[in-house]
Order: C-alpha cells, then sequence, then structure tokens
C-alpha cells in the first residue's frame, strides 16, 4: 500500500494529460477498425501475442524464437496489414482545416451559403422528379476532401445546377447518364465520373446495385455526400462515412442536406464585434462592453 500511495503522490498533471491523450487515440482506433476486417487482424495479433507469452511461460524456446523474429518486423507488417485504416486516419486528420483552429477566423462566404442553397433545392427537386419516373442518378457533394482522382474521369461542366441540367445529364442512353456528377462548391463541377468500389464489397447487401455500391465507395474514401436514385423503385438514398441510408423524401433529404452542406454565415455578426470580445468568446468567457 506504501508503493502504491507514493505512485500517486508522485503522478503530475503532464502525465495525466498523457495517459488521457493516449486513451483518447485508442478509444478512436478501435472505433476506425470495428466492423472492418482490420478487426479481425487485430483479434488473430492478439491470439499471436497470447501464443508467444505461453510459449514463454512454458519455456518453449523453438515456438518462442519464430514469434520473436516475427514481431522484430511487427510495425511493418501492421503498417501493411492496416493500410487502408492507417489512410483513413490521415484523410480525417488532414480535412480539419486550419482555419477552424485559428482564434480569429472568420465564417464562410455569404456567396458560398447561396451557391449550396440553390443547389441543395435543385438537387432535392431533381431527386423527387426523378423518383417518380424511376430514373437512376447518382450526385456526388463534395466537402473538405477533393475529388480530383474521380473528376478526371468525366467531364467538366462549371454550371449552376438545376433540376433542367440534372434532367439532361441523367436522360436514359445520354453519355453521361451512367456517371456520378460532382458539385463542388455549389456547382455542377463534372459529370459522368467513375467512382470507386467499396472495401467490404462481399460484406454489402446483394441487392443494391451499382450505382449503390459507388455511393458507399466514394463516401468510404472522402468525407463527401453522396445522393443515389434508383431505377428499379425511385428511391432515394444517401451514403455518407461509408454507410448508406434509404427512404428520404424531398423534405428530409433537403433537411439533411442543409445540416451537412450549407455554411452558417455569422461574417455579419463577427464583423460587428471587436477583437477582443471574439477573444473572449473563443475562450468561453463573458464579455462586458465598458460604457
Amino acid at each position: 500500500m506504501h508503493y502504491i500511495w507514493n505512485v500517486f503522490t508522485t503522478i503530475r498533471i503532464s502525465d495525466l494529460l498523457d495517459i488521457a491523450c493516449l486513451s483518447y487515440i485508442i478509444f478512436k482506433g478501435f472505433q476506425l477498425i470495428r466492423e472492418t476486417k482490420a478487426m479481425q487482424l487485430f483479434k488473430g495479433i492478439l491470439i499471436i501475442a497470447g501464443v508467444y507469452l505461453v510459449s514463454t511461460w512454458f519455456k518453449l524456446q523453438t515456438m518462442r524464437l519464430i514469434f520473436k523474429t516475427c514481431f522484430s518486423w511487427g510495425l511493418l507488417a501492421l503498417i501493411i496489414l492496416f493500410q487502408p485504416e492507417l489512410r483513413r486516419i490521415l484523410e480525417k486528420v488532414g480535412r480539419t482545416s486550419v482555419s477552424s483552429f485559428s482564434m480569429f477566423s472568420g465564417s464562410s462566404d455569404t456567396d458560398l451559403v447561396s451557391l449550396w442553397t440553390n443547389a441543395v433545392d435543385a438537387i432535392c427537386s431533381t431527386a423527387q422528379e426523378l423518383s417518380a419516373s424511376k430514373t437512376g442518378a447518382l450526385i456526388v457533394c463534395e466537402r473538405q476532401t477533393k475529388l480530383g482522382e474521380q473528376i478526371a474521369t468525366g467531364v467538366i461542366l462549371d454550371c449552376k445546377p438545376s433540376t433542367s441540367i440534372f434532367g439532361t445529364i441523367f436522360f436514359p442512353n445520354t453519355p453521361l447518364h451512367d456517371g456520378a456528377v460532382i458539385i463542388r462548391d455549389g456547382m455542377i463541377h463534372a459529370a459522368g465520373c467513375f467512382l470507386p468500389k467499396p472495401q467490404n464489397e462481399e460484406l454489402i447487401n446483394k441487392q443494391l446495385g451499382s450505382r449503390h455500391r459507388a455511393a458507399i465507395g466514394m463516401s468510404e474514401n472522402a468525407d463527401c455526400i453522396v445522393i443515389v436514385v434508383s431505377e428499379e423503385n425511385g428511391n432515394i438514398s444517401v451514403a455518407e462515412d461509408g454507410t448508406l441510408t434509404r427512404g428520404y423524401t424531398k423534405n428530409s433529404l433537403k433537411e439533411l442536406l442543409s445540416a451537412r452542406l450549407i455554411p452558417v454565415d455569422t461574417s455579419k455578426d463577427t464583423a460587428e464585434k471587436s477583437l477582443p470580445q471574439r477573444l473572449s468568446e473563443r475562450l468561453g468567457l463573458k464579455w462586458k462592453r465598458k460604457k
């Protein structure tokens, strides 16, 4: 008890911070690999580690030597085995813009709010019309992760979105109707684009067609929002972060896209506030203006 008490008395604030950060990283790591192939690989690594401990305990020299050799290359093996998950982690870290940490950064431009508002209205109206006529469609709304690789496979348009343009693009048997439309900053940037396949395609419902699979694959590789209209039954679906949700209506789709895509324009309020006031609000302090 005296030894345990000495340990607690020597703990510093930096030690607690170190433990908290490491615990958070481990927790987020488990969240990323949960329900993926990486989780199965992680379980296999734990089993191998358990066998190594048993062989060490019972002094099984040959087994111990084999596993020790394997563990000497462990870091390189982990990088190879968990390459997709590590890539997703780095992409998520890279999506965090520096401006979001800035203490004095302003908010989104009013023009961008207007463009995305018009784009959301056009997408929702188009989805409703195409759903009624059972016309297939695939629309990708780009966010922080740029989709240059996918845009390179299509045709650059750079036009304002509308139901007429979407209807022309996705009209059956036209040159661009099979590909995806990519929306960038509230504008139709490209059409006829090819999207990547999902990582765990064998786990996806067999009833889903190629458009839904492409939507899931695209949402796994980037932070985009993908809207799918099924040509079999006219259902409207949305893919985000590798998850597909179905059964959207025009109103529910508009509610989702508005929350995800339309930036909050507080530039007017921010401009009216002084620098000390903005600083105090960022730090969570109460601001009192002197009379």
